[in-house]
């Protein structure tokens, strides 16, 4: 199972929107798809549709209790698409994993139990806690969702030295899969400014797909479904497909393959 980690230590990028597309996109390709919303907020579970009073077993349960990972495994309507859910007991997870052994490992050793997917995304918060270190310790690989706006820039520096840290101390196999511009408006000379810059600066490392400020982004969670369910035919849902086709073609051959 190949782990992808979404993650950027600023907030209001769409990472979740990027996680819950993303997701479905690759479910809608053929893969076996596995959703980890490590958030306490819970927004992927709701995006999902997947209702409160319906997160029997959650990833607090997985981190916290060490539930197997079978029994925190939901289905959702979306054929071939599993997920996690978070629940707000995850908000305490933090302050209870101070005091647990082998801390930044627990999520990792979790995941080594599933057989049945082929690729797993993770929901980071927005923020470098000891969730998202595990998340980070876990993945094979992140993917960053970059917001087209001036203090973005800021945020991915930071978030780059992060993942040096993490390599160093945690995961020394831990790369970047790329980069995901979001919330891009034509209309702003600002945006193709910072993707100007960022494409500079990283280069390749940049899909070449642009998530557009789209209304029928931010109107499908409200609905309990990701765009591409919503209405698939929006800007939004068709260039979060674009952008799985391109992640497609970067994952490992072998694991494609198989």
């Amino acid at each position: 199972m190949i782990r992808v980690a979404i993650a950027n230590q600023k907030g209001g990028v769409g990472k979740t929107t990027t996680a819950i597309n993303i997701a479905t996109a690759m479910a809608a390709t053929g893969w076996k798809t596995l959703l980890i919303d490590l958030d306490p907020q819970g927004n992927a579970s709701t995006g999902i549709g997947i209702a409160t009073a319906d997160r029997i077993r959650s990833s607090y349960d997985l981190l916290i209790d060490e539930a197997p990972l079978a029994d925190c495994v939901q289905p959702t309507r979306i054929p071939g698409l599993d997920i996690i859910p978070a629940t707000v007991d995850l908000s305490g997870a933090e302050v209870e994993l101070v005091a647990v052994e082998n801390r930044t490992d627990r999520l990792r050793t979790a995941l080594a139990q599933d057989t049945g997917h082929d690729i797993c995304f993770i929901d980071c918060p927005p923020s470098l806690g000891l969730l998202t270190l595990n998340a980070l310790a876990a993945a094979d690989t992140l993917l960053v969702p970059l917001q087209c706006e001036f203090f973005a820039l800021e945020g991915l520096s930071q978030l780059l030295q992060t993942v040096e840290r993490v390599q160093q101390r945690f995961n020394a196999d831990l790369g970047i899969i790329g980069v995901a511009l979001t919330m891009y408006d034509r209309r702003n000379r600002l945006t193709d400014q910072v993707a100007d810059d960022v494409r500079s600066c990283l280069g390749a490392l940049v899909f070449e797909s642009t998530i557009p400020r789209n209304v029928r982004l931010s109107e499908a969670p409200s609905h309990g479904l990701p765009a591409l369910v919503y209405d698939h035919a929006c800007a939004g849902s068709r260039a979060y497909m674009a952008l799985a086709r391109e992640l497609i073609a970067r994952l490992p051959k072998q694991r494609k393959a198989a």
